[in-house]
């Protein structure tokens, strides 16, 4: 709880617009009692039934990211890695440096497929 409180007063102070804390438990409730109390937007992602990564912050910046978190983090492709760290504020070099090794880890995978269909049906080369 005592780093929630400290995320909550980088928040207030406008040091970061989105946090990501992960809880387990009874803890899942406290944090969100506390946010909504608080009238901070968040949003829990449930990893486990008893562990979940809770988004809070700004808005858009919470909306963008549980469009981005739709499974497990460690499935994200990595521009949606690289959007989200970006969004927690990490370092943005150490961010693009990331991106680059899991960009080049994904290009070495065959292709699931060479080809594609785009959102009418009509086959499109990729």
């Amino acid at each position: 709880m005592r780093l929630l409180l400290n995320q909550i007063y980088e928040f207030r102070k406008g040091v970061r617009s989105l946090f990501m804390l992960t809880a387990t438990g009874c803890e899942i409730a406290q944090i969100r009692l506390r946010l909504d109390r608080e009238g901070i937007d968040h949003f829990p992602h449930f990893v486990s039934p008893t562990k979940a990564n809770i988004f809070f912050g700004r808005g858009p910046w919470v909306e963008t990211a549980k469009r981005i978190v739709t499974g497990p983090l460690n499935q994200l492709s990595p521009e949606e890695d690289f959007i989200l760290g970006t969004l927690l504020g990490y370092d943005g070099e150490g961010q693009c440096r990331r991106y680059l090794t899991r960009r080049n880890r994904h290009d070495d995978c065959p292709p699931v497929s060479e080809r594609r269909t785009d959102w009418q049906g009509a086959s499109a080369g990729v």
